[in-house]
């Protein structure tokens, strides 16, 4: 049996809860990793963090609408969700520009 997580609607994926959400560095560092358009495996993220908080991060981004994660067997695939960057896509290319410029 697949697993299938739940994304929010569209219509429910609201501006604040977005920036709630960028407000850790962890999330930060994974949605710059993400900035690429690509989807990518947990192993991509380089954040130094437990493989149960790295969930957790990877649900909050969920949650909050920016991630769409995606499940072949036991892979994971996570990508930014696209429909949200149309419709936030001024708010949130300042934040990825930001990330981009940022020294690694």
């Amino acid at each position: 049996m697949a697993r299938n997580p739940d994304h929010p609607d569209l219509r429910d994926v609201r501006l604040d809860r977005i920036f709630a959400a960028l407000g850790d560095q962890a999330r930060l560092r994974i949605v710059a990793v993400l900035a690429d358009r690509a989807e990518h495996q947990r192993e991509d993220f380089a954040v130094e963090v437990g493989p149960s908080t790295l969930s957790h991060h990877m649900k909050v981004l969920r949650e909050a609408g920016l991630v769409r994660c995606r499940f072949e067997g036991t892979r994971c695939f996570v990508s930014l969700r696209a429909d949200v960057l149309q419709r936030y896509g001024l708010a949130l290319d300042g934040v990825l520009r930001s990330l981009e410029e940022e020294p690694a």
